[in-house]
């Protein structure tokens, strides 16, 4: 049987490429994350061991907890901690780490790194041993930096050109003093470092005499354990905690591979949907290749082979095309993983030099997956063919499935998509949080009911194309016959194009829907004209909002500052207001009492309030992070939404409690209303820096905007290998179709009918199925993106379904261009048939 089973895979190659082309590409797929993501990892973790060569001990400020009605503050590490850190036994030398943003303009102006990488920090002495200068000298005074060797290659800069920086307040023009070497990672995914001497980097970034972390470097023949003792013995306990450097490098190491984690799980997923999709591939193709071989296993059966014998011979056929099929996906997968980080590279995005990691567990992985889902693909048409009756199967009464089996997969079919509706719906009743493992569960029921329904379904949906085909004449007959001829073979091609469609259609809904919403709540919102920010989401300088105040056309102005505080033993985050000016600029709808902010009065959002029981009237005490309290009054309670949320109070009222004050967004409203002169006034008032970003409210729309589309991108470039495998099952299907109707394809020729007429027949066919499978991809589609729109809107009260008719109308024209296309070589292979032969044919 072993023989056997092999002398028919190599009997029938050309029939099986198209599998193992499926599972090839899945295979490729789930390997080339594998090595990708490993790859970068490895690269990543070398690299950020490298910055901690020159630490072998680091010294932080431990974080104190919350307690009872007071917010922890960290302690500082100041010059003093620093001195008696340089002269504990054991200890060679100690340097004072300062760091902080720094945005760096290019020479065009722009913010050099993605703004969250564009990092400052400060140059230790004249010489420091984390940053060997290739050229130049350490800088002095706001005057001089340096910058990193990457980013001087990505800018042109040089030594002696002056450069545009911005930490938190007005746009320095400092001179490049040197350019210095660095590990740090952030530099080496794209970001930037700019260094300044120590007491300037500390002045800039707020910290006077103070540093964010102290490393010590161990003298010859201390250990990184007995030096962390020593200062442990020195440094006070309660204030301070000393880390190893090579247990930073192992922290390190797992942070990145946690990062790697989630970016592998994410690739993984979309490589499954790819291998799913291939499973109804491989389980037509095995369905067919056995049907045409019912005598053949029959005879079998009569000369003494048992049922298992015959199952075991068909899974050893599906063994051989999963393991070739997966030798080759590992080999393609090597190549798309080096493909990848080369070319993220291309894309401005500097990658650590590193050998390409293959694992033994990629290559057990791979091999494992292609043939697994190969083999379980393939089980079930031989479990079938094996309970064929041998008599029965050389009579070929087996071939036409009965009644009883028909009713009781559509009885299954329907229970499963009614019970997959049922829990959808009852998801997007329940909370946003709760309802999503329901959402999902009852999706796949759906899904598999639908799939095995769609054999019952095939024949309505594609006779309602039959008054189209007929303008085809006979060739359009035809193919509507034989698209319903064999509705299970019909339904595992459309299916594999539905699963497609469906996850790309429904998030194509959610996100034109959520735009939408989030464009109604901007506009609902905000009456400001302008919304003023810094480009990596960090803090501004209240300078920012006084320079505004201040610039001509401006009517009103309000920071939105956020601080700590507690309330009845909890931690709640206050947002300071101009209390006279944010009900011009906002516009809340008010649920209790009246939106009026000043003095000890405050607007709260309706969920704040109800968490606390409170209503307009209601009075608490708030304690601040300095750890005075003062008793407010809630004036009014309004709807939060994702713009704005919490409690509001007058900026007057806070401020005298802050150490450290900062603001996240500063709102504008202007004389003129928002206009290209009116936004380049105000860019310029900052001092053009390139580290503000100066927004209207179609500029915040439009960053959401491009959010959302380059997400959608990404994701239809990740599904859009399940939509080739899917091709390659409409492929597969019509070839061994018109293989299976030879006979027939040659009386239709010697009875009149031209190669034309045959060409046009079988692309007709796949055009039906391939639309059919598109209908239902995009009806499914609507149907979950709805869904979790409903779910969505127990949080987002603006949202709105919004049906995307270009793109659905689209994505139906995407599934017709697929079935021209895979009918292309079946169609050619048919009309070439000589009739005779065909005639012939058994």
């Amino acid at each position: 049987m072993f023989r056997t089973a092999l002398r028919n895979v190599l009997a029938h190659k050309a029939r099986l490429l198209m599998t193992v082309l499926a599972v090839m590409l899945g295979v490729a797929f789930v390997s080339g994350t594998l090595v990708f993501t490993n790859t970068l990892s490895n690269a990543l973790q070398n690299s950020s061991a490298k910055g901690f060569d020159h630490v072998d001990v680091a010294v932080r400020a431990q974080d104190r907890e919350d307690k009872g009605d007071t917010v922890g503050r960290t302690p500082e590490l100041t010059q003093a901690l620093l001195d008696r850190s340089a002269h504990v036994p054991g200890a060679a030398s100690a340097v004072g780490v300062v760091r902080g943003f720094t945005a760096l303009a290019d020479k065009d102006g722009k913010l050099v790194g993605d703004g969250f990488m564009t990092e400052g920090g400060n140059y230790w002495g004249t010489k420091d041993p984390r940053y060997p200068l290739l050229s130049g000298h350490a800088p002095s005074g706001k005057g001089e930096v340096l910058i990193d060797s990457e980013t001087a290659r990505r800018t042109g800069y040089k030594v002696g050109d002056t450069v545009r920086i911005s930490v938190d307040g007005p746009v320095l023009t400092p001179r490049i003093t040197g350019v210095f070497t660095t590990d740090d990672g952030n530099v080496a995914a794209g970001g930037s470092l700019v260094l300044f001497d120590t007491a300037t980097a500390q002045q800039l970034f707020g910290k006077p005499g103070t540093y964010d972390e102290i490393d010590v470097t161990a003298a010859p023949g201390t250990s990184q354990t007995a030096l962390k003792s020593a200062l442990d013995r020195a440094l006070p306990k309660d204030t301070v905690e000393t880390t190893t450097g090579q247990k930073l490098a192992d922290e390190q190491a797992e942070l990145i591979a946690s990062a790697m984690s989630g970016l592998k799980q994410g690739l993984l997923v979309f490589a499954g949907i790819a291998l799913f999709v291939g499973t109804f591939i491989i389980a037509n193709t095995f369905t067919m290749l056995v049907a045409q071989r019912t005598k053949e296993l029959a005879l079998l059966r009569a000369v003494g082979a048992s049922r298992r014998q015959v199952t075991r011979s068909v899974l050893v056929e599906a063994f051989v095309v999963g393991a070739v099929a997966a030798t080759a996906g590992l080999a393609a997968g090597i190549g798309i993983g080096a493909g990848l980080k080369a070319l993220l590279g291309t894309l401005g995005a500097t990658v650590p030099d590193g050998p390409l990691i293959v694992t033994p567990g990629t290559v057990a992985t791979a091999l494992a997956v292609g043939a697994l889902v190969t083999m379980l693909a393939a089980w079930l048409p031989g479990r079938r063919a094996a309970k064929i009756p041998p008599v029965a199967a050389m009579s070929s009464i087996h071939a036409r499935a009965t009644t009883k089996s028909l009713v009781l997969r559509n009885t299954v079919g329907a229970l499963f998509a009614a019970a997959g509706t049922a829990v959808v719906l009852a998801a997007t009743r329940m909370d946003g949080d709760s309802g999503q493992a329901p959402m999902g569960l009852g999706a796949v029921l759906l899904i598999i009911g639908v799939f095995v329904l769609t054999p019952l379904l095939s024949r309505p949906l594609i006779a309602a194309a039959a008054p189209v085909l007929r303008v085809f004449g006979v060739s359009g007959r035809l193919a509507r016959q034989n698209s319903v001829r064999n509705p299970r073979r019909t339904a595992a091609t459309a299916s594999a194009l539905m699963i497609g469609l469906t996850l790309i259609t429904g998030m194509t809904v959610m996100a034109g829907s959520l735009q939408k919403s989030i464009d109604k709540m901007a506009s609902a919102a905000i009456r400001a004209d302008y919304v003023v920010s810094m480009a990596n989401g960090n803090m501004l300088s209240p300078d920012v909002e006084r320079t505004l105040r201040s610039t001509d056309g401006v009517t009103a102005t309000s920071p939105l500052r956020n601080a700590p505080s507690r309330i009845d033993g909890q931690t709640e985050y206050l947002t300071g207001v101009n209390g006279s000016a944010i009900g011009r600029l906002t516009d809340l709808t008010v649920d209790d009492g009246t939106f009026a902010v000043g003095g000890s009065r405050v607007v709260v959002d309706d969920d704040t309030a109800k968490s606390h029981h409170w209503t307009a009237g209601s009075t608490f005490t708030v304690h601040y992070e300095d750890g005075k309290a003062q008793r407010l009054t809630v004036a009014g309670v309004y709807r939060g939404n994702e713009l704005l949320r919490g409690i509001l109070l007058d900026v007057t009222q806070l401020a005298p409690h802050q150490r450290d004050a900062s603001d996240m967004q500063v709102m504008v409203k202007t004389s003129g209303g928002a206009s290209d002169e009116t936004k380049d006034r105000l860019v310029k008032a900052l001092g053009t820096n390139p580290a503000i970003k100066v927004q209207d409210k179609q500029d915040i729309s439009d960053d959401i905007g491009q959010m959302f589309t380059l997400m959608l991108n990404m994701l239809y470039g990740l599904l859009a290998m399940a939509v080739i495998v899917a091709v390659l099952g409409v492929v597969n299907t019509l070839a061994m179709s018109v293989f299976e109707r030879s006979q027939e394809i040659g009386m239709l020729r010697a009875i009149g009918l031209d190669r034309a007429g045959i060409k046009r027949m079988v692309r007709l066919e796949s055009l039906v199925i391939s639309l059919f499978g598109g209908v239902l991809g995009i009806g499914l589609g609507v149907f979950f993106g709805w869904a979790a729109g409903e779910l969505l809107g127990t949080k987002m009260t603006t949202y709105e379904l919004v049906l995307p008719w270009d793109r659905m109308a689209l994505f139906l024209l995407l599934a017709a261009v697929v079935g021209v296309l895979a009918a292309l070589w079946p169609a050619r292979r048919a009309a070439r048939l000589n009739m005779l032969q065909a005639i012939k044919a058994q």
